[in-house]
């Protein structure tokens, strides 16, 4: 039974979240405090957390850029903010997903299988490993290292890496790649994509701002290098 951390300072909300969750076979817990939240992802180890970015003291911006120091556990951000910013920084933060308050419970619950579902299988896949430049790609143990250096993806970033490295030269459009991560910005919000990509850039590569590995096609979308 996997287990969903909701960080949330309205309980009503938090209620209704954890009713559904828990109606849908999930373990949940609940607080609604930045701080403690963090101290639960060390102790309570949970699969996946659904954060308010409007949380009082510690925000739930300053709580992604904490958990991303500390493990790769999917982020499902809700927030109350219409604005783009706001989701671009999260998602450039290491979140998996956002919502937009108010928003579909159902929805939501669909939202954290289809997250938990594409982490799973990241995890399991059983495709060898993919050498692609000076990359090393291992797709069973979700692992991306250049020689002795290894970086730390999300799962998400580590699929739109490995979508795009399987077929180097490749140009794929925002809605491809958006289709290859499903449970990514269900509303086709495509500048999700954009984020996703400057933080997998700003992992692997020697220079961001001169990117060798994914390469942008302007107008269309990105393409992985030619071998």
């Amino acid at each position: 039974m996997k287990t969903i951390l909701i960080v949330d300072d309205e309980p009503r909300i938090t209620t209704l979240v954890r009713d559904y969750l828990e109606h849908a076979g999930f373990t949940v817990i609940t607080t609604g405090d930045g701080r403690n939240a963090l101290s639960l992802v060390r102790t309570a180890k949970p699969d996946l957390v659904v954060l308010d970015l409007g949380l009082p003291e510690m925000d739930g911006l300053d709580v992604t850029r904490a958990m991303r120091r500390l493990s790769n556990t999917p982020i499902i951000m809700l927030t109350a903010r219409g604005e783009e910013t706001d989701k671009l920084i999260g998602l450039e933060l290491g979140a998996d997903d956002y919502m937009t308050k108010p928003f579909s419970p159902k929805e939501l619950v669909a939202r954290i299988r289809a997250v938990l579902r594409r982490a799973e299988g990241a995890r399991n896949n059983d495709d060898v490993q993919l050498a692609v430049c000076d990359l090393s790609i291992d797709p069973t143990r979700m692992r991306v290292a250049r020689g002795d250096q290894v970086f730390d993806l999300t799962s998400t970033e580590f699929e739109l890496l490995l979508t795009l490295a399987r077929q180097p030269g490749r140009v794929f459009t925002r809605a491809q790649l958006l289709d290859a991560v499903r449970g990514v910005a269900f509303e086709s919000y495509e500048r999700a994509i954009d984020a996703h990509i400057k933080n997998i850039r700003r992992k692997i590569e020697l220079d961001p701002r001169e990117p060798r590995y994914i390469l942008t096609v302007h107008g269309v979308g990105y393409k992985f290098a030619d071998v």
